[in-house]
């Protein structure tokens, strides 16, 4: 049971940080105690201030059983426990949100309920689904299951127009299957046939669960797979669905009505309570597919097929059978884990994902606090006026692109905390009786909401970050800056810190992600929101003559415990940006504070370096090294400020170490 995914249009990275700077009133003693317990030797920083900076961390945090540790997933840890925190709290609401939240937290963690209810919270569904008849019936019961968000036969998801990012659109896409890969079907090597073989006898006991005779079980495992196989077959190579203009192909809904007369397209789109007259299909082909497999299908087969369909989405959600079924497939087999997590944490995963939002708006109420919104809003809108100022100064940058660059800027909204327009949270009661009658109940409210974004005006109305969980970035489609409030805590933003440690974590956090609206994906969308390349030739070519030396620069930096180089040309930029983002926050910084002392810029750095400590296992950063589009922490910290003269100058680092690379090598962006 998955909510419907946006276009990959814009790229959420989540960001987090660990500072470690006292409050501003305790900052004439801190600089104090840092000379006394030993700031690091000038020459120990100008060799590696990673290391320096965070020894006390890296000796403090080994690596886990899970291979990794970092301050972004110890960052991702503490904002779930504040979730478990609220939802424990909500427990005693006495009404509104946090009354849904909290029976709906109780009904998960009473697994006695939940093993007494076995699979009756799916019992409405199959009953739905048995009282087909003929053909024509099918029809019906898929648009029934949209609605309950179960999506079977096809998806249907609200997005992006790309002839206009202020509309929202509805999607007809590929789906119905249970693999995740259209190609597992249709593939004949070993290994997938393996693969295959499992996965037909979890169908067959997810079958004999949803009410399958025994002797009628192989017959309807052979229905599902049937029809799995056959959409597989016209489905598109999963590689080629991350291309949005792909995946975009607009069509109006009279005409559908027309080319698919058995799946009755228009009649599921009233279902869906969407009355567009214009919906994207992109994969005409699959979907005539489907048309003829409505009418040529036995309704036997359709039967079967849609109580996989919906034993397979809530069986996460129902009695221990189920969850072991479906954890001995998607967990042991397609994820390879050893062992299900505690009860806690699939109770709290289940309702990030069919509450979502939800839990964010109460989220938003108990831990951001208006201060401190305030403040971010503050630094994320220096740090845009010093991209300005960046963008005046750019000599790789022509006259030209400066004045696209500076329209798109004006333009340039920053969204800090939850969108202005909330969701309609109106939704059927929840009881503590029947927690996989919930999920139904919270799954129907977000695909509710979810198609009521369709239309012209409401782009913008989506939680795409959901504020629970740290997030900070940029979105290209609407030119805005997003940032959740489960991002805007110690150590990221914390109204406790020194002002300097704010700019060098949140602030340079802010600039990296704005120049991704200024860099070589973000001059395909203009200030309009136009798919356009608002660049020259001659742009394109200094930016990429630009980072050809920050390349190098990477491309000679070890991976640590991997045996290998960063790929300096893939991680490219992301390493620009991480530069540009240091620059832009130092412009802010130094605006701001002018009369700034050493310790001051000392701070900024330093906060600027807690950012980034990591350590993992050597599979774990073979891994990486080999995909991830990121630097290691260590050169995500060192890296830019080795470009940078504040740095040599406030650690009285020469020119030519290797925390400060010689004049005439330093790259700048914005600077």
């Amino acid at each position: 049971m998955t909510p419907p995914r946006p276009l990959a249009l814009a790229l959420a990275v989540a960001l987090c940080a660990l500072a470690a700077s006292p409050a501003d009133a305790a900052k004439k003693k801190h600089a104090t105690a840092h000379k006394k317990t030993g700031a690091p030797a000038a020459s120990a920083v100008c060799k590696d201030f990673y290391a320096e900076a965070n020894a006390d961390w890296l000796k403090a945090n080994a690596v886990t059983g899970s291979g990794m540790q970092s301050v972004l997933g110890q960052l991702a840890l503490r904002a779930r426990q504040q979730q478990v925190d609220l939802l424990n709290a909500d427990m005693q609401a006495q009404g509104g949100i946090g009354k849904l939240l909290g029976d709906f937290w109780a009904s998960g963690l009473d697994e006695a309920a939940v093993e007494q209810q076995g699979a009756t919270p799916i019992a409405p569904l199959l009953s739905r689904i048995d009282a087909i008849r003929k053909s024509k019936d099918v029809p019906a019961a898929i648009a029934a299951l949209h609605q309950v968000g179960i999506p079977v036969a096809f998806n249907f998801g609200a997005d992006l127009d790309l002839q206009d990012f202020d509309r929202t659109i509805g999607y007809f896409s590929q789906g119905g299957m249970g693999l995740p890969d259209p190609a597992y079907y249709t593939r004949g090597d070993a290994q997938t046939r393996a693969l295959l073989a499992r996965y037909t006898d979890y169908v067959s006991k997810v079958l004999a669960l949803a009410g399958s005779k025994p002797d009628e079980v192989k017959a309807d495992t052979q229905a599902v797979l049937g029809i799995e196989q056959r959409i597989a077959q016209l489905s598109r190579p999963l590689a080629s669905m991350g291309d949005p203009r792909a995946n975009f192909a607009p069509v109006a809904v009279a005409d559908l009505a027309k080319q698919y007369r058995n799946l009755r397209l228009a009649e599921f789109l009233k279902a869906q309570g969407v009355a567009d007259d214009r919906v994207s299909l992109a994969n005409p082909q699959l979907f005539a597919q489907l048309d003829a497999m409505v009418a040529g299908l036995k309704p036997a087969e359709w039967k079967a097929y849609l109580r996989y369909q919906v034993g397979a989405a809530m069986a996460p959600y129902l009695s221990k059978p189920w969850r072991d079924v479906d954890f001995a497939f998607h967990g042991n087999v397609l994820r390879g884990e050893q062992a299900p997590p505690p009860r806690q944490v699939q109770v709290l995963d289940a309702i990030n994902l069919a509450a979502g939002p939800m839990l964010g708006r109460e989220y938003v109420a108990r831990y951001l606090p208006e201060a401190t919104r305030a403040r971010a809003l503050e630094i994320a809108t220096q740090v845009r006026d010093a991209l300005g100022r960046g963008i005046d100064r750019a000599t790789w940058m022509s006259a030209p692109a400066k004045v696209e660059a500076k329209a798109k800027l004006a333009a340039l909204r920053i969204q800090v905390g939850p969108p202005a327009r909330d969701p309609d949270f109106s939704v059927q009661p929840m009881g503590r009786g029947s927690f996989g009658a919930n999920m139904l109940i919270a799954s129907t409210w977000r695909h509710r909401e979810e198609m009521r974004r369709v239309g012209r005006g409401n782009a913008e109305a989506r939680w795409d970050a959901q504020q629970q969980n740290p997030a900070l970035h940029y979105d290209l489609a609407h030119n805005r800056l997003l940032v959740t409030a489960a991002m805007l805590q110690a150590p990221v933003l914390d109204l406790t810190q020194p002002a300097t440690a704010q700019y060098g974590a949140f602030g340079a956090l802010v600039g990296h992600e704005l120049t991704h609206g200024f860099d070589a994906s973000g001059r395909l969308v203009d200030a309009k929101g136009t798919l356009r390349d608002w660049w020259t030739p001659a742009d394109a070519s200094a930016w990429d003559t630009r980072l050809a030396p920050l390349v190098a620069q990477y491309s000679n930096d070890p991976w640590p415990n991997a045996g290998a180089l960063v790929d300096g040309r893939r991680t490219r930029d992301e390493n620009a940006a991480d530069l540009a983002g240091v620059e832009l926050a130092w412009d802010a910084f130094a605006t701001a504070q002018p009369a700034a002392s050493s310790d001051d810029k000392r701070v900024f750095f330093a906060a600027w370096a807690h950012l980034w400590p990591q350590q993992m296992s050597q599979d774990v950063a073979a891994r990486l090294a080999a995909s991830e589009l990121h630097a290691p922490g260590q050169w995500r910290t060192n890296a830019p400020l080795a470009n940078l003269p504040a740095f040599g100058a406030a650690y009285s680092c020469k020119a030519g170490t290797p925390m400060q690379r010689a004049a005439a090598q330093q790259v700048s962006i914005w600077r």
